[in-house]
Formats: structure tokens, C-alpha cells, sequence
């Protein structure tokens, strides 16, 4: 794509200056011929000029501090517009657009070839105009909707200068074979002009190019409708354009997007991207790299590809450090762009030293000294941060020094600092200079390095143990051994300590949660005790049982699935059946097995008072046990509520594993509770359906279990995932939602084998950004920690660790036992809300002053007290049977 000039900008900008002035002095002419100004006029004007002057020089200093300021250059050109400095004015524009290039477009180009119009009677002006006209047609011509003005000004300048009827000829068929819109009056205008006719050539090339217009033309029809930015339209248009893959086609509709869109860095990405792979123009490549960076200063990618793609066209040394230091000065938004603009920096002169002379290997050794100084003095101070606190710079120079210029003291020396710079508690930084020492240096100070590895290490220090102690295996004497068991079983003796009392002391914080949470609902369990209690003990009023008595107890309990066991990376909790179904609503509907005395099972979304059918009340195995068979049955759960007909559907969805005996699943008074049992007619079923587990149902993961009763098997182990430390599997988490197992495989493979991925959802199906990668041995589940931990993937910083989920909970192993209260349901302890079933205590407060621990009382008798006096006299007292006027005199108590 041909750009304007330099110079040829500095000529239309003038003109275009000196138009507007003219305009605008003829204007102030005008109005004074009939107004003459006031004093008070006067007066204003003279104040206004004193306050744009001081405007105009506040602008220029912000300008000296940041060039790259773009609504700064604007406001200043403004500004100098309206006082007429018109010298001052070319100035501010001549540095605007040495640092914003000129948007190239149809119209600046028309209006630049009617401007060099005006200069063609000078020598060689002739030439020059049909130049830039040919410039403008390479750069404009393919212009679908606006290209076809640029040719008919072409065509009149042939015209005016009574050129050669050839020439003209040219030019209609050349501007015939383009796509362009409205091309068949072009085609009209060739035919009553040409005395000859049309050729079957031109013919041929028309109807081809009418019918690529045809097929674009979807697409300008979308632009023109669709409001700025068009961004959108505008990458669809691209992509079908290099689908067809003509390169001036895709070079004009990236110019198109661009001329719209100069400020956004995504797009000049995508061209310049483009240009380097497909096109590779030395000329046209470099010219669009310069005009990404001066769009878009900003950017530290545009930059960083400026610098390739001058390096890759054989730009001279002088010219890549010219713009290295443009970039420097551009005003990145981030740390982080200043340390990889100096690293790419860096690389290219690491390219370009011959290690045998030593003047380029002295110039990237003061690079590399320069780039620290400059992260230390500058970024840090700007930031209040290092932008490369892993020190990736010194990293790279420790190993330029130790293989290519066998300087392992230098690099030892850097790596020294690293360390000092807050990088010593990182085991995956002490096995990057263990790996360096291992390479290049000696056994002494391998040695060394991880024995300081061991000391200073927080994050890995078993890992780091163990490298040490394989080191010694392999090269250390039985004194080096002895010293380096010492040194680990001290080490993660502390370490050990250390963690024990982190956790003792977050064991105590979640008990001190818990037991503010068991306060607060304690109280408010009492308050709500106390006015139901009110409520209920007027005089002479009897509490009448109504309906929603029994629906609070039973159907707002019986909402709730049976209780599950915690699977790892389980949101939800997975079940048998068996003892969760002695207590909580099972597949014998919706109160269990046992319904509230006076009410009528019913079935789902029937109302209240309405008469059922017997048709219609539910029936299933429960109602006879004896044809149950837990051990060819499974349990289903996690599936949708609104699943339609889930005996059905279940049924065929279980029908390839085997025989189906029966379907039964569960409803509560709002419908389908999501869960259901699948029985077959062999125990061999069972295993296939158990190998369903996960499969997606209607958008959510089913969850498949063995059916065991749990009270006659307390030891069974239904927890699919190891709960201990895996050294072999790593815990990822910080993953985009986005992530698929392919992603995260191709991430993970290149440090080992991998033997299985899984990723984390929960019950809904949805991705938790946690996965589980298995590997074939400890050795590469370490290094891929080493190497991943910290990484970035999609904009998500990933946390990598071995695999060592937290224990479960006490109260969730087999065997263990609970209170006998703890094992009821709740609706039986406490109702369906934590209240009294029946909402009003009928017994004497008295009686309940009385603890657990004193012995039960027969009927009429007062207890035993647990300690008092003791003698004849009062345990008569207090064996004598009460009366009917003692039991009044405690009921009305007060």
C-alpha cells in the first residue's frame, strides 16, 4: 500500500492551513465592514488572547514531558487556530503528524492529486501529477465504495489535457476489471464513449468483476448500515476476503478498517501480522509498522514486532536502536511492557554478536547493565513495582555468560542478585541455578546451591529435599550423604511445626466462625420459640392443627435430597440409599415412608383440598421391600428438575447397560426432586452404569452411585477420588472457564505423560477453573509444577501444585458415630423450621428446668435429685406420690 510522504504531507497540511485561514480572514474582513468593536470588546478580546496564550504554553510543556499525547496536539492546534498563528500552527502540525501519521483515505488522496494539479505546468509537472494519481489508485483504487472517484478524477485529468484516446482507453479497462459498486454506469459511460465498442475482453473482465462485486456485496450492504466502529463487520469482511485470498483485496479491506479505526491496536496487530507472513514487502512491511506505532504509542506489541520486522528486512543497527528508543519514550501503561520491550531489544543484539570479537558482546553486556539501571531507576519509580520480579533479565544474561562466554563467575555473581531481590523462598528459582551449575558449572557448587535451596526455601522445600539427597546418591561421599539427611530431616522437622500450628491456628478461627454462627441461630431459634409460644398460650384459646402445620414439618423438609458423600472437585455430594432413606423423603413420594396421621399423599401439583384419584397415588417397590435388590441397583442424582418423564427417559438412557427391572424416581410437592433410583434385572448392569458417572443430561453432569444401605455396610467407600497426597497428579487452579481438556493438555504435555485430565465442575455443569492432571511418575508431576506454577493462560495467572486435597471431614468417614439426636432427621428433633413440633411445649416449666443427666420419673412421682441432703425424711419427701392438686398447682405456676 503506497503512503504518502513526508514531504507531500507537509504540502497538503500547508494548503489545507492556508485555505482555512484565508477563509476565515475573509470572514473577520466581512464583519468589520458594518461593526466596529468597543472599547469594551476590545477589552474581552485582549483577556481572551491573554488566556489562550497561557493555555497555548500549559499545552506546549505537557507536550515536552509526554509527545504522545494526541488530545493534547489536538487541543493546541485548536487553539492555535483561533489566535491566527499561523506559523506556530505548521509547526504544531508539522510534530503532530511526525508522531500521528495522516489517515490515508479516498478523499485525502483525491484532494492531494487535485492539489499537485495546480503544479503541473512546472518541468516535469505533468509527470509528477499522473505519479501521484497511479500512487493514489494502488492505494485507493480497490475501494469498493468510494475507489471509483479516484478514476473518474484520473480519467477528467485525461480528458482536460487532450491526452491520447489510448490512454483513456486504459483506463476504463482497467478500472472495469475491479469490483467496484455502481460499475455498470462506468460500463454505460464506455460504451457511448468509445467509437469502437467494447471488446469481448473488457466484456469478460466486466461480468467477472460484477460478479465478485456481487458476492462482496452482502458484506459493504453491512458496513453501511452498521454504526462506528464497525469492528465487528469489519473482521467478518476480512475473514472472507482471505478466504478468497487476494492480497490486494485483503490489503484495501484492512485499510478500510483501519482508516476508521487507527486507534485500535488489535487491528493494526492483525495487518502487520499479515504483511510479515503472507506479503513480506520490505517497503510496504516496515511502512505499516511504523504507522501501527504512531497510531498507537501505547502498545507495547506494535513495538516489539516493529523491531522484528526490522531485523528480519536487514534494517541497519542504527535505525533498530532509533526506534528502541522511540518505543522507550512512548509511555507504556504497565511495568511488565518495559521489561519485555527491553528483552526483545536484547535478543536482537544477542543475535548479532559474534562471540569471538568482543566489541558487539561489550555493547550487549552495557545493554544488559543499562536495562537493569533503567527497570530500577525508572520503572520502579513510575510503577512503585520492578515489573520483573522473577528477574528474567538476569536470568537470561547468567546463562548468555555461562554458554557462550564460559564466565560462570559473572554468572554466578548475577545470580547472587537474583536471589537477594526476594527470590530465595522459590524452590523453582534455586533448581534454575541448581540446572545452571549442573550444566556449566562443578559438583562444589551444585552442592552448595542446594544446600542453600534447602535452608531458604518456603514454598517446595520437599522437592527440594529430595533433588538434594538424589544429588547426593549420585555424586556425594557417605559424609556428603550423612550431612545432607541432616540437613533435609531438620528442615522439614521445621517446616512440619511450622505448618501444624498454621493449622491449629485456622482450626481455631472456623471454630470461633461457627460457633458465632451457632449463637446467632440459636437465638433466633428462641425468639421465634418465644412468640410462637405467646402466640399459642392465650387463655382460653385451643391451638388449632391446620393444614400448614403438617406442611411446614413435612414438605418444605422433604424438598431436600438424601445426604450425599463429598466427591473431590465436587460442588454437590453424591449417595447410596439405605439409612439417608430411614429419615428423609425417599421413592415412596413425598413423605417418605411414612406419611403425617390424617393426610392423603398427593401427587405433584395438585392443590391443597383437592380429591385424588387412587389412580394417581404414587406406587412403587417400597410399598414391598422384598422385591428391592440393592446390589443390582444404582443412584442417580444431580439431575434436572424439570426433567419431563424421568422414568422413561432414565429408562433409555440406561437400556444399553442391561436389563431395565425399574425406574423409581422421587417427587416432592413441587415435582421431580432431581434424584431416582435404576434397578436391573442382573448385578453385571451395574457396572456399565456406574461408568455413565458424568455423563451430561440435559446440560448438568448425572451423577451415578452404587445403592447401598449404609446402616447395614457403615464401612462402604463410595468416594470416587483419592483423598491423600497424589505425587504423581497436579492441582490446578485459576483457569478461564473457557479452558478445554485439549488446552490443557497441549499446555501440560510438554513436561511428561500424561495419563488423565480432569476438569472440575459443579453440579450445573459449569467449569470451576480447577483441573486434576495425572502424570506418569513424581519426577515430571515436579517439574511440571516447577514450570507452570505462575503461568499465564487466556489473561489467568494458573496456580499449579501436587495434588494434596484438604482431609474430609469426621463426620463424614465410615463408621463414625454420631448422637443419637444427630442421626434423627430434623423434622423429628425439631421440627421442619427448629421449633417444637407441635409449636407449644405441654410441659411444666418446672419440669423443664431439669438436666439430661437426672433419671426419668414415673408417672406421678418426683424425681430423684442427683445430690442434696440426704436422710429418711426427705426421701420420703420426695418418693411420695403427687396429686391431682399438686399437678395443678404446677401447670399454673408462675
Amino acid at each position: 500500500m503506497a503512503a504518502i510522504g513526508d514531504a507531500d504531507e507537509t504540502q497538503l497540511q500547508e494548503m489545507e492551513e492556508e485555505a482555512v485561514m484565508e477563509n476565515e480572514m475573509d470572514s473577520d474582513e466581512e464583519e468589520g465592514l458594518g461593526i466596529e468593536n468597543s472599547d469594551d470588546e476590545t477589552d474581552n478580546s485582549s483577556e481572551d488572547e491573554k488566556e489562550n496564550e497561557a493555555e497555548i504554553q500549559r499545552l506546549e510543556e505537557q507536550l515536552s514531558i509526554n509527545a504522545f499525547d494526541y488530545n493534547c496536539h489536538v487541543d493546541l492546534i485548536k487553539l492555535l487556530r483561533q489566535e491566527g498563528e499561523l506559523p506556530r500552527l505548521r509547526k504544531a502540525r508539522q510534530k503532530m503528524s511526525e508522531l500521528f501519521p495522516l489517515t490515508e483515505g479516498p478523499e485525502i488522496w483525491l484532494e492531494y492529486a487535485q492539489y499537485s494539479i495546480g503544479g503541473m505546468g512546472l518541468p516535469g509537472g505533468m509527470e509528477k501529477v499522473r505519479s501521484i494519481f497511479e500512487r493514489a489508485l494502488t492505494a485507493v483504487g480497490l475501494h469498493m465504495t468510494k475507489g471509483a472517484t479516484v478514476w473518474e478524477a484520473y480519467r477528467e485529468f485525461e480528458n482536460a489535457i487532450l491526452a491520447t484516446l489510448e490512454r483513456i482507453h486504459t483506463l476504463f479497462r482497467r478500472q472495469l476489471s475491479i469490483p467496484l459498486m455502481d460499475m455498470d454506469g462506468t460500463y454505460a459511460e464506455y460504451e457511448e464513449w468509445s467509437d469502437q465498442g467494447v471488446s469481448d475482453t473488457v466484456s469478460q473482465k466486466y461480468k467477472g468483476a460484477l460478479q465478485e462485486m456481487e458476492k462482496s456485496k452482502p458484506y459493504e450492504e453491512t458496513l453501511m448500515i452498521a454504526e462506528p466502529p464497525k469492528l465487528a463487520e469489519y473482521q467478518t469482511y476480512i475473514d472472507y476476503e482471505q478466504k478468497e485470498g487476494d492480497p490486494a483485496r485483503i490489503q484495501i479491506i484492512f485499510e478500510r478498517a483501519l482508516s476508521e479505526n487507527c486507534l485500535v491496536p488489535d487491528m493494526w496487530a492483525k495487518y502487520t501480522k499479515y504483511l510479515d507472513r503472507q506479503l513480506k514487502i520490505k517497503d510496504l512491511v516496515l511502512s505499516s509498522h511504523d504507522r501501527a506505532v504512531r497510531n498507537c504509542p501505547w502498545t507495547m506489541g506494535l513495538w516489539k514486532n516493529y523491531l522484528l520486522a526490522l531485523e528480519r528486512h536487514g534494517a541497519d543497527h542504527h535505525t533498530i536502536s532509533d526506534v528502541f528508543e522511540r518505543a522507550l519514550n512512548a509511555g507504556f501503561i504497565q511495568a511488565t511492557d518495559y521489561v519485555n520491550i527491553w528483552e526483545a531489544y536484547l535478543d536482537y543484539l544477542r543475535r548479532r554478536v559474534d562471540f569471538k570479537s568482543s566489541r558487539e558482546l561489550e555493547e550487549l553486556r552495557a545493554a544488559f547493565t543499562r536495562s537493569l539501571d533503567y527497570m530500577k531507576q525508572d520503572v520502579e519509580e513510575r510503577f512503585s513495582e520492578s515489573g520483573d520480579p522473577s528477574c528474567t533479565i538476569m536470568q537470561v544474561w547468567a546463562k548468555i555468560e555461562a554458554l557462550h562466554c564460559k564466565n560462570m563467575q559473572k554468572a554466578r555473581e548475577l545470580w547472587d542478585s537474583i536471589m537477594t531481590k526476594g527470590n530465595a523462598k522459590f524452590a523453582n528459582m534455586w533448581l534454575e541455578y541448581y540446572n545452571l551449575e549442573r550444566s556449566y558449572g562443578d559438583a562444589l557448587h551444585c552442592r552448595k546451591a542446594l544446600h542453600r535451596a534447602v535452608q531458604c526455601t518456603s514454598d517446595y522445600p520437599e522437592h527440594v529435599c529430595e533433588v538434594l539427597l538424589t544429588f547426593e546418591r549420585v555424586e556425594g561421599s557417605l559424609e556428603d550423604w550423612d550431612a545432607a539427611v541432616q540437613k533435609t530431616e531438620t528442615r522439614l522437622n521445621r517446616v512440619n511445626e511450622q505448618r501444624a500450628k498454621v493449622t491449629e491456628k485456622e482450626a481455631h478461627v472456623a471454630r470461633q466462625v461457627e460457633e458465632k454462627t451457632d449463637q446467632r441461630r440459636r437465638a433466633k431459634a428462641d425468639k421465634k420459640n418465644q412468640k410462637k409460644g405467646q402466640k399459642g398460650s392465650r387463655p382460653g384459646e385451643k391451638r388449632k392443627a391446620e393444614d400448614k402445620d403438617y406442611e411446614d414439618e413435612w414438605g418444605e423438609e422433604s424438598e431436600q435430597p438424601p445426604k450425599r458423600h463429598r466427591r473431590e472437585g465436587d460442588q454437590g455430594f453424591r449417595g447410596g440409599c439405605g439409612g439417608a432413606e430411614e429419615f428423609m423423603g425417599t421413592e415412596s413420594g413425598l413423605f417418605g415412608r411414612r406419611a403425617p396421621p390424617g393426610r392423603r399423599q398427593e401427587t405433584p401439583g395438585t392443590k391443597r383440598g383437592q380429591q385424588v384419584a387412587p389412580a394417581t397415588v404414587w406406587k412403587t417397590q417400597e410399598d414391598d421391600p422384598e422385591l428391592r435388590k440393592d446390589d443390582c441397583s444404582v443412584f442417580i442424582s444431580n439431575l434436572a428438575f424439570t426433567m419431563e418423564d424421568p422414568e422413561k427417559r432414565l429408562k433409555k438412557l440406561f437400556e444399553p447397560c442391561g436389563p431395565v427391572q425399574s425406574v423409581r424416581p422421587v417427587y416432592a410437592a413441587k415435582g421431580f426432586r432431581g434424584y431416582c433410583y435404576v434397578q436391573f434385572e442382573g448385578k453385571a448392569s451395574v457396572v456399565e452404569a456406574l461408568k455413565m458417572d458424568r455423563q451430561e443430561v440435559e446440560g448438568r453432569p448425572m451423577f451415578v452411585s452404587p445403592c447401598v444401605d449404609k446402616n447395614k455396610n457403615p464401612d462402604f467407600k463410595v468416594f470416587k477420588y483419592n483423598t491423600n497426597l497424589e505425587k504423581h497428579k497436579i492441582f490446578i487452579s485459576g483457569l478461564p472457564f473457557s479452558c478445554t481438556k485439549e488446552q490443557l493438555e497441549e499446555l501440560c504435555k510438554v513436561h511428561g505423560t500424561i495419563k488423565d485430565i480432569r476438569l472440575v465442575t459443579n453440579r450445573s455443569g459449569k467449569p470451576k477453573g480447577l483441573a486434576y492432571v495425572e502424570f506418569g511418575d513424581e519426577a515430571q508431576a515436579s517439574q511440571a509444577v516447577l514450570k507452570l506454577d505462575g503461568t499465564v493462560l487466556q489473561e489467568h495467572t494458573l496456580s499449579v501444585a501436587i495434588s494434596n486435597p484438604p482431609r474430609r471431614n469426621t463426620a463424614d468417614k465410615p463408621g463414625f458415630s454420631r448422637p443419637v439426636g444427630a442421626m434423627m432427621p430434623r423434622s423429628m428433633v425439631y421440627g421442619s423450621r427448629g421449633k417444637g413440633r407441635t409449636q407449644l411445649s405441654l410441659l411444666p416449666r418446672s419440669l423443664h428446668r431439669q438436666t439430661g443427666s437426672e433419671s426419668k420419673a414415673e408417672n406421678g412421682t418426683a424425681p430423684k435429685p442427683t445430690g442434696g441432703a440426704s436422710g429418711d425424711a426427705g426421701i420420703e419427701a420426695q418418693a411420695k406420690p403427687l396429686s391431682n392438686s399438686d399437678f395443678a398447682k404446677m401447670l399454673f405456676k408462675k
